[in-house]
């Protein structure tokens, strides 16, 4: 590598939004166009017994389950997502049919004045409730009845996580039209080869006959990932009916908040076993509230449970998970899918054992920390070093935490309070098991037209993370080429190959490493005034231990990033308000390809997990989501976070290119934990076991009433 490749340039894509050029689902040209309104489920659970359409005028049309050709079912996971509701409707927002025509009010209206019979059933809203398990998986590791029999303590403890709302900027959208035997579908998304398998499997054409196009995408932070395949299919459903007009359907705020998935609400039960001052054996019980349907519930639990164990050795393990169903909005990929809320649970038991010890908790985790040759909690190997010793000390260094955490100890007095708090955490990079290996099995390439330029032909989507700029470093840098001779149109599924989705923190580790390699031989045959193309496909790495998901056996992940942050707080006594006077964090990404770049997602996760921990509340009401509008879902702005500091520590590994690792989901992991130590040792207590925690919350801590 000739120069710093971390060094911060322009953005490739930073242009175009500048300057009002990049058209998002919603900006392109209107005219001719129609538009398509939901009629939705006002039901959490009934059976449908009729469906009356009020006269449609000119040009307009309904579609439902009976107008799609091929299966009503979305290709996800397990494929148990109608595209539209058939026979039953399994959450208040079931949608039942799509209302198109020229004008979108309109279309609203008539979409209201369906008339749709019940045959009410009685819903299940309660997570503790359910008795369907749409997944139920267990593994151990060492002897936890042996453990037991040879402990001198058990711990004990429950932890609770809800809801939270994604707030991309840009809402859901899409649009479709059907001409000459092909349809091509164009929105805002994470993954355009999900979104085809989809739509081919509902219309039942072959997947030559469906084009994909990415927008400029507005966000996505997971939101994008499963839930435009859901709604491509309803719109490309509508458009084979509208005569080669294009169909679009764009939400507003209120419906995207309302109908689209969110983050897993959980419960997480612990046993911890403790024998001369060590935590020797945990048994977990994770339970993870799906909702309606399956959707990407398999996948987020599995890397759930796997980070049940947390950073630290622990001897022997008894862990199970479980995703049940519930009649209510189904939950979905969510940046950090899964871990957030395992995290919460396994880094706050770990600080209430060490406060029962009388031991202060970040030096009780300090000694039960993994390191580099441990086992993982499912056998494999911890095969890179474990950083998070000196990750710690720049915590420290960064915030001050041990000055403050020892400042802060006692009996506070006064209306105002403060503490702090430190989190640790991993993420696993790439797709759990052998997904990269097996199921995605990602292809990427590059083609160099006669002028000398050069076009990646990849398939991840740029959502403002900045993958367009990173991956074009890489071509650049192998190619001795200026960044101006690079491009990275946004993917079109009939110009690029699978290189697969865009999620798992995966693209830059996965997808920068085959088009570097690609870039390498480039240039090794390269012939001046000619058109080349050439491509790579994945190799799994040579060290990596098989892993066998019916027992969780082997290497998770082939590397793992990691984050050591601090939280400060203050809280008001009267009001119960918090105020965060700052966030610190260090974070092992590997070799960082845009240090700018890094950093800005390290700090924007780092405030949308401080807002889970805090502030975003999605109340219920007979399985109807309450906080839909963002008058009544507060999320963190930047006068919340006053202070975010981050420091990029470097671990690099050797099969990612230049040693880079996964960067996008890990800040917001171990933010949960940290503030609720912060907020523990504001408030002299080690009984708060879930999040968010609110200034209500607060109160009835202070007033003795919190159970």
């Amino acid at each position: 590598m000739a120069k710093d490749i971390g060094a911060p340039v322009i953005k490739k894509d930073h242009g175009p939004k500048i300057r009002g050029e990049a058209l998002y689902a919603a900006d392109r040209p209107r005219t001719g166009i129609l538009w398509g309104k939901f009629c939705r489920s006002a039901r959490p659970r009934a059976r449908i017994a009729g469906i009356h359409i009020p006269p449609l005028p000119p040009g307009y049309f309904a579609v439902g389950a009976a107008d799609v050709p091929g299966i009503n079912r979305v290709h996800i996971v397990l494929d148990d997502t109608p595209v539209f509701a058939a026979d039953t409707v399994e959450f208040t927002g079931d949608p039942l049919l799509l209302i198109a025509g020229e004008d979108s009010r309109l279309c609203g209206e008539l979409a209201a004045a369906v008339l749709v019979e019940y045959e009410e059933l009685p819903p299940v809203l309660d997570m503790a409730k359910s008795e369907t398990a749409f997944f139920d998986y267990h593994y151990s590791k060492g002897d936890f009845e042996e453990a037991l029999g040879e402990a001198e303590d058990v711990y004990e403890e429950e932890f609770r996580t809800a809801r939270q709302e994604h707030v991309y900027l840009e809402g859901q959208g899409m649009a479709a039209w059907f001409r000459e035997g092909k349809i091509t579908v164009q929105g805002s998304m994470q993954c355009p080869y999900y979104v085809r398998g989809a739509v081919s499997q509902a219309l039942g054409l072959p997947a030559g006959k469906v084009r994909i196009v990415q927008d400029y995408t507005g966000g996505g932070f997971g939101g994008k990932e499963a839930f435009p395949s859901i709604l491509a299919c309803q719109t490309a459903t509508a458009a084979l009916k509208a005569g080669g007009k294009e169909v679009r359907v764009i939400f507003d705020r209120q419906e995207d908040m309302e109908y689209t998935s969110k983050r897993h609400p959980s419960r997480c039960r612990y046993r911890a076993l403790l024998k001369g001052g060590r935590v020797t054996g945990l048994e977990a019980e994770i339970l993870f509230d799906a909702g309606a349907y399956t959707t990407l519930s398999a996948v987020v639990l599995q890397r759930g449970i796997i980070a049940a164990m947390g950073v630290y050795n622990i001897p022997s393990l008894k862990i199970s998970g479980k995703a049940v169903k519930t009649n209510t909005v189904p939950s979905g990929a969510f940046r950090g899918f899964g871990a957030p809320q395992v995290f919460f649970a396994v880094e706050t038991l770990m600080s209430h054992i060490a406060g029962k010890l009388g031991e202060e908790p970040l030096a009780f985790k300090e000694r039960h920390l993994a390191k580099q040759g441990d086992r993982t909690s499912t056998g494999g190997v911890y095969h890179f070093p474990v950083p998070l010793k000196a990750m710690i000390s720049e915590a420290d260094s960064l915030s001050a935490y041990r000055e403050k955490r020892a400042r802060y100890a006692g009996n506070q007095g006064g209306r105002y309070r403060r503490g702090i708090g430190m989190g640790l955490c991993f993420h696993g990079a790439g797709f759990t098991g052998a997904g990269e290996r097996d199921l995605i099995k990602a292809k990427a390439g590059l083609k160099k037209y006669p002028g000398g330029t050069v076009e990646i032909l990849a398939a991840q989507a740029d959502m403002g993370q900045g993958i367009k700029t990173t991956l074009c470093k890489i071509v650049s840098e192998e190619l001795a080429l200026p960044m101006e001779k690079i491009s990275f149109e946004n993917p079109d599924t009939d110009r690029v190959p699978d290189s697969g989705p865009t999620v798992a923190s995966r693209s830059l580790m996965i997808v920068g490493e085959l088009l570097r390699r690609a870039a390498l031989k480039l240039r090794e045959n390269w012939k001046e005034g000619e058109e080349q193309i050439v491509e790579e496909g994945y190799r799994e790495p040579d060290f990596v231990l098989p892993f066998n998901l019916e027992t969780f056996s082997g290497d998770a992940y082939p590397a793992y990033s990691w984050a050591a942050v601090a939280v400060e707080l203050k809280v008001d006594t009267l009001t119960g308000a918090h105020e965060i006077l700052g966030a610190w964090g260090s974070f092992d990404v590997g070799l960082p390809i845009d240090r700018r770049i890094v950093e800005g997602q390290m700090e924007g996760g780092m405030l949308q997990g401080l807002g889970y921990a805090s502030m975003e509340r999605m109340g219920e009401s007979e399985g109807r989501l309450q906080n839909i509008t963002l008058s009544d879902y507060i999320i963190p702005g930047a006068q919340d976070a006053p202070v975010l500091k981050v420091l990029l520590h470097t671990e690099k590994y050797p099969a990612g290119p230049y040693g880079a690792k996964g960067a996008g989901e890990l800040p917001v992991v171990p933010m949960a934990p940290a503030y609720l130590e912060a907020l523990e040792q504001a408030l002299g207590t080690t009984a708060l076991r879930h999040i968010p925690f609110s200034p209500e919350d607060t109160l009835a801590v202070l007033e003795g009433k919190h159970g």
